[in-house]
């Protein structure tokens, strides 16, 4: 069946619902819904049968509803509506919710309901239970209102509040004096949730130093304490302030104000303002953890929920080092494990973007992720699982590739490509790791593509090895058992053997340093050369610019309209 997203952008739910369907012999293409006009023109050209709205900040115009099915993703329980669903879900602090599928009409997110899916809520980010709870509830609830479609014999729930199944209410757009905190009264749970429901965006606007801040990126401390609103420590780009029952640590700020008005390390933000105050270095009980190690008898657990899956300078060091640290002899195998939303996304463009020298901070990025790339691919004492949690994309995929093998959750999407981002050449010694596992011809169709792939590809592909547990927590207790098992088998030694061998002949024939050399001509090309697409691409990614149009890799109907061919 052709089907039709119509979405404002091609985020990390309209990604893995464009390759669930496409798994199930769909014919998927992508409109970003600019305006009316260029919404109809799409559907002219495609003529779906279905027309699906995973992601959408405006309503559908009635030009196309009254026209077509129209079936609009709401991350909301039956009955709610509004456009800030999920961010009133965390901060009243629901134990249930769910994912609303209905159809289009001129009420509101008030049409006939097509499919509805429950599920439990944890305290968490607004951002993560997008990418996990949520995304899981919206790919069930469409693959059935699919189903119901294409079979003909479904009638859709008219929405009435009468129906007791019926839980949800309308809810304004929430603004930032619902999430206003009280540094005098608020606790910190409930600061968590009032920042928790904002995270990603829009974030929630303070007052620090005197300066308008929006804050992002909070977790609990467990030690530190001093009078309520009072900044107390730093930690690893963070900063640590009181409650009245505790203290909370905030990871990132922005201020729109300043001369890098997007989101940035908290102590970065704040520079002059906190020089002076205690710098703690983390540990299991105190501080701002975001990269840590865990020890399970003969196997490590290295841990690195980055924000965002950004690693920068300082991040890829660090890791490497910890990476070190942790093979031990006492240790057979080694697990990185990255975060629960995120194993890596490459480097940190935020930070690169608020650089002195752009240039030279991509440069010294991608030799920090090389280093822990060549680390990692060289280790011959140890065996190296990638475990992804959460998803990956560009320089992160190949960095997990450089493991021994690679796990991965059910539902995780992976972006294994650089183009995007203005043709960026990429490295990570992706030359030398894409042809071995995926093969020379593969290899080249993947990073062409530009497209997202989900697990069962990847695993086609070799970019994968292991796929197994739809939630994190069945994942990471998987994972446990599967590297126990690993550690103590008889054939460990077996196992590093070949790994020496394969590594000491694939060094004969080509050296990883000419690998290294090769591609990062090509950065330097990206990073210093007259071509400036990747710095252009990178500053319309940091400032969240709006794509003008759709890229024609997902407008597949722009593909076949020849005068549309220039948008690319």
């Amino acid at each position: 069946m052709r089907i039709l997203f119509l979405t404002h952008a091609f985020n990390s739910l309209t990604q893995r619902l464009f390759v669930e369907l496409q798994d199930c012999g769909h014919e998927v293409s992508v409109e970003f819904d600019i305006n009316d006009s260029v919404s109809e023109e799409a559907v002219e050209l495609f003529k779906p049968e279905l027309i699906i709205a995973p992601f959408l900040k405006r309503a559908i115009p009635e030009s196309i509803w009254s026209r077509h099915i129209c079936l609009v993703v709401h991350p909301g329980i039956r009955g709610d509506r509004g456009p800030s669903a999920l961010d009133w879900a965390v901060m009243t602090g629901k134990r249930h919710w769910g994912v609303t599928v209905l159809q289009a009409n001129a009420e509101m997110d008030g049409g006939d309901i097509w499919a509805s899916v429950e599920f439990d809520m944890r305290p968490g980010k607004k951002a993560s239970l997008y990418r996990h709870e949520t995304a899981e509830a919206a790919v069930e609830g469409v693959l059935l209102a699919v189903s119901r479609y294409q079979s003909g014999t479904f009638t859709p729930l008219p929405l009435t509040d009468s129906d007791p199944g019926v839980g949800g209410k309308w809810n304004p757009l929430m603004g930032q004096a619902d999430r206003k905190i009280d540094w005098d009264r608020d606790e910190t749970e409930t600061l968590l949730r009032k920042i928790n429901s904002a995270d990603g965006f829009p974030g929630v606007r303070d007052s620090l130093f005197g300066r308008e801040l929006l804050l992002y990126d909070a977790m609990p401390e467990t030690l530190l304490k001093g009078a309520p609103g009072a900044v107390l420590a730093c930690c690893e780009g963070a900063i640590c302030r009181a409650t009245v029952d505790g203290a909370v640590w905030i990871g990132y700020l922005r201020d729109k104000s300043a001369a890098h008005p997007f989101k940035l390390p908290a102590t970065m933000v704040l520079a002059s303002e906190v020089s002076g105050l205690p710098v703690i270095t983390p540990d299991q009980h105190c501080g701002y953890r975001d990269i840590w190690c865990e020890r399970d008898g003969e196997v490590a657990y290295l841990h690195f929920p980055l924000y965002n899956g950004a690693m920068g300078t300082r991040q890829c060091e660090r890791l490497r080092q910890a990476y070190i640290g942790v093979c031990q002899p006492d240790i057979k195998v080694v697990v990185l494990m990255g975060g629960i939303d995120f194993w890596s996304n490459g480097m940190d463009l935020n930070r690169i973007e608020a650089a002195d020298s752009p240039a030279d901070e991509s440069w010294r990025n991608i030799n920090a992720m090389n280093d822990l790339a060549l680390e990692i691919i060289k280790c011959d004492s140890h065996l190296t699982i990638a475990a992804m949690q959460g998803n990956a994309g560009a320089g992160g995929v190949f960095l997990a590739r450089a493991c021994d093998e690679v796990w991965a959750r059910k539902g995780v999407i992976l972006n294994p490509h650089y183009k995007d981002m203005g043709n960026l050449f990429g490295s990570e010694y992706w030359s030398y790791l894409l042809p071995r596992y995926a093969g020379a011809r593969n290899a080249e169709r993947i990073v062409r593509a530009r497209l997202p792939m989900g697990v069962p590809e990847a695993l086609s592909l070799g970019l994968v090895d292991q796929s197994f547990g739809r939630s994190f927590h069945e994942f990471a207790r998987e994972v446990r058992c599967r590297a126990a098992q690993m550690a103590g088998m008889e054939v460990f030694r077996d196992s590093l053997a070949k790994k020496r061998t394969r590594r000491a002949e694939d060094e004969n024939l080509k050296p990883l340093l000419c690998y290294r050399n090769e591609e990062l001509e090509g950065m330097r090309l990206n990073f210093y050369g007259f071509d400036p697409s990747y710095h252009i691409a990178r500053y319309n990614f940091v400032y969240k610019i709006p794509k003008s149009r759709t890229p024609l890799t997902i407008a597949k109907h722009r593909q076949r309209d020849g005068s549309s061919r220039s948008q690319s």
